[in-house]
């Protein structure tokens, strides 16, 4: 079995800025470099055939380039509690319909479209029932923004688990076209 997802990964810049305001929660498991990306669709486990026929789908994908910039922080919780911390990003408009279309072509090769509202972020962080309080991070870094940025291709990343978080693997590239 194979964990894949499709995202776009960062500008070498924007990865920096967003290292240089990783800190302030006592027990966070920070995102190294590597790790930063902004998740199009999580497609999750699939057999090696299935993860074959999505990555011929997703060829099939057509939308400009994006510009985008990073645009705020915020959480999400589980339980009342911090589980992330992520940066936004504006506009969401054109990652909504690019995300539509990723969706769409995994629902053709046979998996269920996705359930939960798509809110396009950069996890900056994870957090465990240990981890400190996050209010101090989210005042100090809600003007969080950057410089406008084009994204010219998305990419489908195999994702492996392990215990200093997931490493990511670049399986595809797609140029963004239309």
């Amino acid at each position: 079995m194979l964990r894949i997802f499709a995202g776009l990964a960062l500008p070498g810049q924007i990865m920096s800025s967003l290292l240089a305001t990783m800190g302030g929660i006592p027990g966070a498991r920070w995102q190294s470099a590597e790790q930063l990306h902004l998740t199009l669709r999580f497609i999750g486990d699939v057999d090696r055939r299935v993860a074959e026929d999505i990555a011929l789908a997703l060829g099939q994908v057509s939308v400009p380039p994006i510009t985008i910039a990073l645009s705020g922080v915020g959480q999400f919780e589980s339980r009342g509690r911090p589980n992330a911390v992520w940066a936004g990003v504006r506009p969401q408009a054109p990652l909504a319909a690019l995300h539509r279309k990723i969706d769409q072509a995994v629902v053709r090769c046979g998996l269920p479209p996705e359930g939960r509202a798509y809110l396009p972020h950069v996890t900056l962080a994870r957090m465990n029932a240990a981890s400190g309080a996050t209010d101090l991070f989210l005042e100090t870094h809600a003007g969080l923004a950057s410089p406008p940025f084009t994204l010219d291709h998305f990419i489908l990343f195999e994702s492996r688990l392990g215990h200093g978080g997931a490493s990511y693997t670049p399986v595809e590239r797609y140029p963004l076209r239309g």
